[in-house]
């Protein structure tokens, strides 16, 4: 074999073992495995890593755990990424990791929550909508719909990105707001929305903060009631959607979570092979879908799609 067939053969192969794009990029979120609005932001990573050409890997701990969480960071940081992706609902909590991973030199961008600290803690950008703003304008909508006193039920207590959406909703309803703290087992939330309606016959209004977690069983609450009170909720499913289209839900607030999962992988693989990222944040939402939107959408949900 001469030497220019070898040196053809050895850069050949060279080429092959080098990927076109960022060889890793790791996403760590706060998601529950149980939690249908996750696998739909999982489902996005997933594409835009096959669509993209990049090896990504998807962590979340079992629970709503922050140390667990700060764990993973670290363990991904440790693994020195091309990029790293994260949830940030609690910035005392994960903060000291991110800031870890900046100081790597590992390119951070965060999604869905933690607009507000993102750029303080070295994230290059957020993904993701404002959870107060998105708050405010689902409560202006249901006081517009003649709202006066109301239940925001929160399945995550300590995750400072549902917390925002209460306050929002509060600020924008302007009427009577109770927070109604559960886990995020529907059969719960649907017992202690049960007893929060029958023990105020004052309460017109309920805000979910997750469609499948909440807002499917605040609905059951409330026809099982058999009293007429608006109910909506942030985030798509299905059976949410379906419940719009019947007429049984006001509306649910979108906050386009395949793009939250899609997003920042193309980002990510775009800098690793360019130097490019946007300039700033990208809002996913928030998206009003009332009836006239909701039974479009219904196909698209039951896909994980939205």
């Amino acid at each position: 074999m001469n030497k220019f067939f070898k040196g053809a053969l050895a850069a050949g192969a060279l080429a092959l073992a080098t990927p076109a794009f960022a060889q890793d990029i790791v996403v760590v979120s706060h998601g529950q495995a149980n939690d249908a609005f996750w696998n739909v932001v999982k489902n996005g990573v997933e594409q835009a890593g096959t669509d993209m050409g990049v090896n990504v890997e998807y962590r979340a701990p079992e629970t709503f755990d922050m140390v667990a969480m700060s764990q993973l960071i670290d363990a991904a940081v440790n693994q020195e990424p091309d990029g790293l992706i994260v949830s940030i609902p609690d910035a005392d909590a994960l903060g000291p990791s991110i800031e870890r991973a900046v100081a790597a030199g590992i390119p951070v961008i965060s999604m869905n929550s933690g607009s507000d600290v993102s750029k303080e803690l070295g994230a290059a950008l957020h993904v993701g909508q404002d959870e107060f703003d998105a708050g405010k304008a689902a409560g202006e909508k249901l006081a517009e719909m003649g709202g006066k006193n109301a239940i925001c039920v929160n399945h995550e207590v300590g995750n400072v990105a549902l917390d925002l959406r209460c306050a929002g909703f509060a600020e924008g309803f302007g009427g009577n707001v109770t927070v109604l703290p559960t886990s995020n087992d529907p059969s719960e939330i649907e017992s202690k929305v049960s007893a929060a309606l029958a023990s105020d016959e004052s309460v017109d209004t309920v805000m979910a903060l997750g469609a499948s977690s909440a807002g499917e069983p605040t609905v059951a609450a409330v026809k099982g009631s058999g009293r007429d009170v608006n109910v909506a909720s942030f985030d798509l499913s299905a059976n949410f959607l379906q419940s719009i289209v019947d007429g049984d839900a006001a509306f649910a607030v979108d906050q386009q979570q395949y793009l939250q999962g899609y997003l920042p992988v193309v980002f990510m693989a775009l800098n690793a092979k360019y130097g490019l990222m946007p300039g700033g944040n990208v809002p996913s939402g928030p998206n009003l879908i009332t009836a006239d939107k909701a039974g479009q959408v219904v196909e698209l949900s039951a896909q994980g799609i939205r």
